[in-house]
């Protein structure tokens, strides 16, 4: 079965910095998730009544650009409100993911997301408090223990924190 690999970095240069070396590593762009706050758009985004999770799962163009030139390597990098939160970043197959189990985190914020896409729930919920503060998650597939052992390596070289490893759930269709 195949793992995902997850840690949170404080800063968008560490991120960057991680996702380098995971490229220089040959782990394809496919493989890689990043979800941070979008510090960049305004609150009213984020309670604006007409904004709904699908319609708003990727806002155009310009998202990409306050975060580095690195993130847009990775695939489907776009903007989620997620209910109750506000808006996100998310790039990779994380962003697929989480549009689609937005809609039934409205009641359990983040962490219901991120339980709907295979993170535990007792990580999740320490995530939802890192990623609120700030912090910057990535998630990476890994299809076997070697890989997961250099995921782990990078991550821990970066001085990434939350180091952690999980069964994948299967995005709904």
């Amino acid at each position: 079965m195949t793992k995902s690999v997850f840690c949170i970095a404080q800063t968008i240069e560490q991120t960057e910095s991680i996702v380098n070396q995971l490229k220089a590593a040959s782990f394809s762009s496919n493989d890689i998730s990043v979800l941070l706050p979008d510090k960049n758009t305004t609150k009213d985004f984020a309670h604006e009544k007409h904004t709904k999770a699908p319609e708003g799962a990727a806002l155009g163009g310009t998202v990409g650009m306050g975060t580095g030139a690195v993130l847009g390597w990775l695939a489907g990098i776009g903007s989620l409100a997620i209910p109750g939160l506000g808006p996100f970043i998310a790039a990779g197959p994380i962003m697929a993911a989480l549009s689609g189990a937005a809609l039934g985190a409205a009641a359990g914020g983040l962490s219901g997301a991120l339980i709907g896409v295979g993170i535990p729930e007792y990580e999740a919920v320490r995530y939802e408090g890192k990623i609120k503060g700030g912090g910057i998650l990535i998630s990476v597939h890994a299809g076997s223990s070697e890989a997961i052992d250099q995921i782990k390596e990078i991550f821990g070289h970066a001085h990434a924190e939350d180091i952690s490893y999980t069964d994948e759930a299967a995005v709904p269709a």
